[in-house]
């Protein structure tokens, strides 16, 4: 059993390196010629290198989210959006873009790059606060994803009546944000979004028992000596940090939270939690990758939205898990 999980792993390892370098060679207009490149190559080390470095991180964060969610709400349909972290981010950034716009001489100002990540990680912050008090006085993890829901569809409303009144261009800007991109982040960026996330993954490590726990059900948990409320607390403080710095940064990201997890059950079919976290930031590091290169090579010099790629690819993949694993 370990050996056929530790070819499984390194199998997982060789894919994540070979879709880490075909980011690098196909995620873009033009190719890379490897003898040519140095240290002052700006589309090498300015535009692939982070982009690449965004995608492997944002695979990895989305995937855990989406894994943590899955085993607290015992549902294998519970993705890294489902608490509404993602609309709240999404509200802010409609409000900087799309209201923004109405201050003519401030509009430079709240379309700028580090307004709107400013904005989406103070939108997820703020849902975060909310359903973290609420999970303090909800047991019922039931009442807790639906409470979720609606702070979602709250936002979403929200949402719409600024889309409805804005005008066409910052509509169209908040469309294209909406559409999910991994190209927008530098290597400045990356001292940030980086080491917040590995701490936030890290984190995750420390609560391999209660996740164990947690996956046979809340009575189970508790009867085991773990604080049930308590630990899911800090389970969903840590995937809300995972979805908001990454919704902040690249923008909703959709399928890769829900799939990975699912097809992290099916590839290695065990109970132990401490697989399926390096599991799944193998494989989630490794699709979004494989979506970066795709995006930049299905269409000659057109960069396809990540959103769409991650769809097509994660919306039947879903499916047919679901219909070929019934018990997750």
């Amino acid at each position: 059993m370990q050996n056929k999980q530790g070819i499984k792993f390194l199998a997982l390892g060789i894919l994540l390196v070979i879709s880490f370098f075909m980011s690098l060679l196909f995620g873009g207009s033009e190719k890379i010629n490897w003898e040519a490149i140095n240290h002052n190559d700006f589309i090498f080390w300015e535009i692939r290198f982070p982009k690449t470095i965004t995608a492997l991180v944002a695979g990895a964060t989305l995937s855990l989210a989406g894994l943590v969610l899955q085993i607290i709400f015992r549902n294998p349909l519970a993705g890294p959006y489902v608490l509404g972290i993602s609309s709240g981010a999404s509200l802010m950034v409609a409000f900087s873009i799309l209201a923004g716009s109405a201050f003519q001489s401030m509009a430079p100002v709240f379309h700028g790059k580090s307004f709107l990540v400013s904005a989406a990680i103070a939108g997820s912050f703020l849902v975060t606060l909310l359903i973290l008090v609420v999970s303090k006085r909800v047991n019922s993890n039931v009442v807790l994803l639906l409470i979720g829901l609606m702070f979602s569809q709250i936002c979403g409303a929200i949402q719409t009546a600024l889309e409805y009144f804005a005008d066409p261009t910052s509509l169209k800007s908040f469309v294209v944000w909406g559409m999910g991109s991994l190209s927008n982040t530098t290597n400045t960026d990356l001292t940030g979004y980086v080491p917040i996330s590995v701490l936030a993954i890290l984190a995750l490590f420390l609560f391999v028992k209660p996740l164990n726990a947690l996956l046979l059900g809340q009575n189970y948990s508790q009867n085991s000596g773990i604080n049930f409320g308590k630990n899911r607390f800090w389970l969903i403080l840590i995937s809300s940090v995972l979805t908001g710095i990454t919704t902040a940064f690249c923008g909703p990201v959709a399928f890769v939270g829900i799939a990975v997890p699912i097809l992290s059950r099916m590839l290695f079919d065990t109970s132990r939690q401490q697989v399926h976290l390096f599991s799944c930031v193998l494989i989630g590091g490794s699709l979004l990758l494989l979506a970066d290169a795709l995006c930049h090579s299905l269409i000659s010099n057109v960069a396809l939205p990540i959103n769409m790629l991650t769809t097509f690819i994660g919306a039947p993949l879903v499916i047919y898990l679901m219909f070929k694993n019934k018990h997750w």
